[in-house]
């Protein structure tokens, strides 16, 4: 894999930076709470983890960072900035996300699928386009440039005129983050990137994340690969039913007891009861004199309820 060449907007900044904050961010659907009071911060040049069980709200909480889902409380900062509610104001600002389900165009080419990326760096207008005056296609030049920089930091540069849908998986994962770069990201969120890859693709596509990283572009990643979230995260967060259980390095959050437990379930305590089923001794004799009186239990035919019992429904509840 080439090194990219990192454009003046993605020069590293300093560790102090915080390039994302999340302040108390909450995200309800009618009665239903999906993300409940997350706090979070980025810094600059830094790969962070999210990771929790299905349902803890992880899609959800980047939907309310990318302006897809407007938060019901808290507010999401980028750089300082209180980031607007559209989100092509977001990714404008300096923030690109992919997707958990990928979402390229088909049946355009590999390198059209990276220019699409390009928009929100592009000046040049409707009429600028319609007429094809000599800035626009100087802008398209340079936009193509820069695409191709991206296809060969990717490995995707020789495929760059076969159509998306004809890439193999893995290849398609990384037309989305090529195009995700397109829109030169300050921060850069990928949802379960290597969902679904082999041992292979999941390394390179950490050595990729890892590349993105040394050009100064802050990463925020969920993923339910926890070797790949370990190897590679300064930092991880773990959310369990909407809140953050806990946050810290990898050692933290592996050696924390909460963790384990939202994972793998609390053990159940061992608790040795008698089995009598096993034991003839145990057994009641049915001649004996502690033998239940079955005849005085009502016929089950006749219909009739114990006064003592509840009536039921045909489904057995009781109503």
């Amino acid at each position: 894999m080439t090194t990219m060449t990192t454009p003046e907007t993605l020069a590293p900044a300093t560790g102090t930076d915080t390039v994302l904050k999340a302040d108390g961010v909450t995200m309800r659907f009618g009665g239903l709470t999906a993300v409940r009071g997350v706090d979070l911060t980025v810094g600059a040049g830094e790969i962070v983890g999210l990771i929790g069980p299905n349902g803890a709200g992880k899609t959800t909480f980047f939907n309310c960072l990318t302006g897809l889902y407007v938060p019901t409380e808290g507010t999401v900062s980028y750089r300082g900035t209180r980031l607007s509610r559209k989100p092509h104001l977001v990714t404008q600002a300096g923030v690109a996300r992919t997707f958990q389900n990928i979402r390229l165009f088909a049946n355009m080419t590999v390198l059209e699928n990276v220019l699409v990326g390009r928009h929100t760096r592009t000046k040049e207008g409707l009429w600028s386009a319609l007429l094809r005056g000599p800035g626009f296609k100087k802008a398209e030049r340079g936009s193509e440039q820069r695409a191709m920089e991206l296809l060969e930091f990717t490995g995707l540069a020789h495929k760059r005129d076969h159509l998306a849908r004809n890439l193999p998986y893995g290849e398609q994962r990384k037309l989305e983050i090529a195009r995700a770069l397109a829109s030169e990201p300050g921060l850069l969120l990928l949802d379960e990137p290597t969902a679904g890859m082999n041992p292979q693709e999941t390394r390179a596509t950490q050595d990729l994340v890892l590349a993105i990283r040394a050009q100064g572009i802050a990463v925020l990643v969920i993923e339910h690969d926890m070797r790949f979230i370990f190897n590679m995260c300064d930092r991880v967060a773990v959310l369990v039913q909407g809140q953050k259980l806990v946050e810290g390095t990898a050692e933290v959050v592996q050696a924390d007891e909460r963790v384990i437990a939202a994972y793998l379930g609390t053990p159940v305590e061992d608790v040795a009861a008698p089995d009598r089923a096993t034991d003839p001794a145990a057994a009641p004799d049915p001649d004996g004199p502690d033998a239940p009186d079955t005849a005085a239990e009502p016929d089950a035919a006749d219909g009739s309820a114990p006064a003592d019992r509840p009536a039921q429904g045909q489904t057995g509840d009781t109503p």
